[in-house]
């Protein structure tokens, strides 16, 4: 494994990937189809043209003026609501291939998507999803259907046939309609903010019983994970969930401009940069070097010329690194993280320990249109807390005159000159988040709520999403979780495991080796796009509720802390990183809409072995980012947690994910590694000296961070239950405070006046009426009263 992941590194080249939202449009209507679905491609076509044909005849779908596709439409509609479950389906089936395009009557695959947008318009505006959800509501509550699959032993596309259909027209039209084009009719504009308040912002409608209907496809996950219903297909289920919330609550961009927004109306000054376009403008940075590429090195050495290099002073290495940090080659800068012993060669001079260190061969000339577009300085403004400062504060005091004034960030009587420079260079990069903001105020709401009063929430889709999770919040992230586990690839195949297959095994079985390669490849597909989704999903809801408010972010985190998502994510990098972001599980020939249009060719072993010409897989890599980004989020300013990731051994698997050069996910590589490098020891300081550049290089820097020694490691003891515990008695005061209808009841009015009391009329249950007088029997007349103890404990 590693001399495979020195030859991969060797050749990685950088990779020219845009980290966005989502893909392609076509790809990611591609991905809603496994290509063992393909036959129900044509299927969908022949029910369509079976009842077209018997109400228009002689013309085309495209050939008919609107109001004729309306009045067919309507038509559906009215079939939809038949008793027969078989003519049910054949009518989903011609609305599938409406959202689908009607691509039989198409050239090409443009041709394929404008149809497709089109129809999926109509479709919204006559009502279609309101029918597509109640028929959809029918399928989860079918009781019939899911004990029969819960007592067969192998499941697969035919017990899930009705529910396939349903979700993949509505992952069409919440997909189509979310993305917004510059064609877009005003009409169609109206409806997608229309369709955009009805997904999100249903409180009051009884459509989804007044809940999201994100939460309705939570439900199903957490059905399916549980065993109740193991034939859902999940694939749909998660793609959908992940695009009706970044339909409804907003994608990365709408999440930049909700913070802008959200510091302006907290009179926080402006951001000191666009975190988006930051890392889009960064460069990859040359991977560090494998043990094996260390052993190799020292073995040319060694047959090499044994010639000393010339001794030369530290600055010589300082101004050599800051020119370039990533071409000193010197194999004591890397060895693989677990190994403890020295690796620089026996009689070599410490750097660490002396003056003096080998002088590294000169960089090579470079011309000067490169050496133009690097970037000048650093690529993030540094940043201080407000808690740094007075940390500062109270250390620079105890120093110099003995005692310390609180909080107290304004006096500086006594202190010499150069503190006053230093708590000024602090200030000018102070840096208040809304999340400080949040809890500032959450702090006064609990001291003073008869004062404050009550708080006005904002009706956003993120809090009414957040307040119908609540209740069931743990089961939906350990569902998820499981789903991750299961489709991971570093996971290995259990009897007791959830089975992620169902909506992508055939009914036969493959029996030739061309039919078992395309479904190895289609599971493969399968597994990666659950990641996706996932990935993509949980990142976006920790993103939301953190803007939303702080401690919705951190209950979700905490729950997923709970699961052991830290170690799970984990276990998903430990594997060879690159063989993974350069898999070619997919048949391009066989993807949405080229199936459909173009004439199949012939598929041949070589042909799959092949795969497709693309330098890396873009779901993959996306998902790679995205748990990197969750991992950071979870550790973040948290001591137990970021301990968790030393005591799980995870440097060495990071450092292997770095030989990925793309330059966004070896930045948030270089962020796990920065938080625990102070308590990784000084040997692996001085061994990953090239990591140690570039995270100075590409890592935001706090002022007064020691990160790269490690001064306060015995003053920080690690006591996770107690950490975790204080945060979760803020959270619990929080959703008390705020989402508990009875918290006010101490502070309620008391009525005194006992004739005001009993005269109050008290409203009976009608049968009350009939019975009181048993009622009186056995309630008063037999219990026998102890008037002298109740005198006792009046007095």
């Amino acid at each position: 494994m590693q001399a495979d992941e020195m030859e991969s590194s060797m050749e990685s080249p950088n990779l020219e990937f845009e980290y966005g939202d989502t893909d392609s449009l076509t790809t990611e209507l591609s991905e809603i189809y496994s290509y063992t679905e393909e036959p129900e491609f044509a299927l969908n076509r022949d029910y369509f043209e079976e009842d077209f044909r018997s109400h228009v005849r002689g013309r085309r779908w495209i050939e008919l003026g609107q109001e004729q596709q309306k009045a067919y439409v309507m038509r559906l509609l009215d079939a939809l609501e038949v008793t027969d479950r078989d003519k049910r389906l054949k009518v989903a089936r011609a609305i599938l291939y409406l959202a689908q395009g009607v691509f039989d009557e198409c050239d090409t695959d443009a041709d394929v998507i404008h149809w497709s947008r089109h129809n999926v318009f109509l479709l919204y505006d006559m009502g279609i999803f309101t029918a597509l959800l109640e028929l959809l509501s029918m399928e989860m509550d079918n009781n019939q259907a899911c004990s029969s699959t819960v007592r067969k032993p192998a499941i697969s596309l035919a017990d899930s046939t009705e529910l396939r259909v349903l979700l993949s027209i509505m992952y069409l039209m919440v997909e189509t309609i979310r993305l917004q084009t510059e064609d877009d009719r005003p009409e169609w504009s109206t409806a997608r903010e229309a369709f955009k308040t009805e997904l999100g912002l249903c409180v009051c409608s009884p459509l989804y019983n007044g809940e999201p209907f994100a939460l309705l496809l939570f439900t199903m996950v957490t059905k399916f994970c549980s065993m109740n219903a193991p034939h859902f297909p999940m694939k749909k289920v998660l793609l959908l969930l992940w695009k009706t919330i970044l339909f409804t609550m907003g994608g990365f961009e709408e999440l930049q401009e909700m913070k802008v927004r959200g510091r302006e109306r907290l009179s926080l000054p402006p951001l000191p940069e666009d975190s988006i376009k930051v890392v889009r403008s960064m460069r990859a940075a040359s991977p560090p070097a494998s043990a094996m590429e260390l052993i190799e090195q020292q073995q040319q050495a060694k047959r090499g010329r044994r010639s000393r290099r010339p001794l030369v002073k530290q600055d010589s290495l300082d101004t050599y690194n800051e020119r370039d940090p990533f071409k000193n080659d010197d194999a004591r800068d890397e060895e693989e993280d677990g190994e403890e012993a020295d690796s620089g060669i026996e009689g070599e001079v410490d750097p660490l320990d002396s003056d003096v260190i080998i002088q590294p061969p000169p960089p090579p000339l470079r011309p000067p249109t490169e050496s133009a577009s690097l970037p000048k300085g650093l690529p993030w403004a540094p940043k201080v807390r407000e808690k740094d400062i007075e940390h500062f504060l109270e250390t620079s005091r105890n120093k110099f005159i003995g005692f310390t004034l609180g909080n107290d960030t304004e006096t500086l009587v006594g202190l010499p000159r150069p503190i006053h420079e230093s708590v000024k260079t602090l200030k000018q990069h102070k840096y208040v988040s809304i999340a400080e903001m949040q809890i500032k105020r959450e702090e006064e709401l609990q001291q003073c709520p008869m004062t404050l009063g009550e708080e006005d929430v904002d009706e956003t889709p993120t809090e009414i999403l957040y307040l119908g999770m609540l209740p069931n919040l743990s089961q939906y992230v350990i569902a998820l979780l499981k789903l991750l586990l299961a489709a991971a690839p570093t996971s290995k195949a259990k009897t007791d495991s959830i089975n992620i297959l169902a909506d992508v095994l055939p009914e036969e079985m493959p029996i030739t080796v061309l039919q078992s390669m395309k479904l190895g490849i289609d599971v493969n597909r399968h597994k990666e796009i659950i990641v996706k989704a996932i990935s993509a999903l949980l990142l976006l809801l920790l993103k939301h509720l953190k803007l939303n408010h702080i401690y919705q972010f951190e209950i979700v985190s905490q729950h997923l802390v709970f699961a052991n998502c830290i170690p799970l994510i984990l276990k998903f990098f430990n594997q060879n990183i690159l063989s993974y972001i350069s898999a070619k599980n997919s048949i391009c020939v066989l993807d949405f809409p080229h199936c459909v249009v173009h004439e199949m060719p012939e598929l041949t072993a070589e042909s799959l072995e092949a795969g497709d010409r693309n330098q890396f897989c873009w779901r993959n890599l996306f998902s790679c980012i995205n748990l990197l980004r969750i991992l950071n989020k979870l550790t973040k300013w948290k001591h137990s947690r970021t301990m968790m990731l030393v005591v799980f051994k995870s440097a060495p698997i990071l450092k292997r994910a770095l030989k990925v050069k793309q330059a966004m996910m070896q930045l948030y590589v270089l962020k796990l590694l920065k938080i625990q490098t102070k308590y990784l020891g000084r040997q692996w300081r001085k061994s990953n000296m090239k990591t140690m550049s570039a995270i100075y290089q590409k890592v935001r820097h706090r002022l007064n961070d020691d990160w790269a020694y490690g001064n306060d490691i015995d003053a920080r003891p690690w006591d996770f239950q107690a950490e975790e515990c204080a945060l979760r008695e803020s959270i619990e005061k929080f959703n008390s405070r705020r989402y508990d209808k009875n918290q006010n009841g101490e502070f309620a009015p008391v009525d005194n006046c006992l004739q005001s009391v009993l005269g109050q009329r008290v409203e009976l249950p009608e049968d009350f009426h009939y019975s009181y007088e048993m009622w009186l029997e056995r309630e008063v007349f037999s219990q026998p009263i102890q008037w002298e103890g109740l005198l006792q404990q009046a007095q």
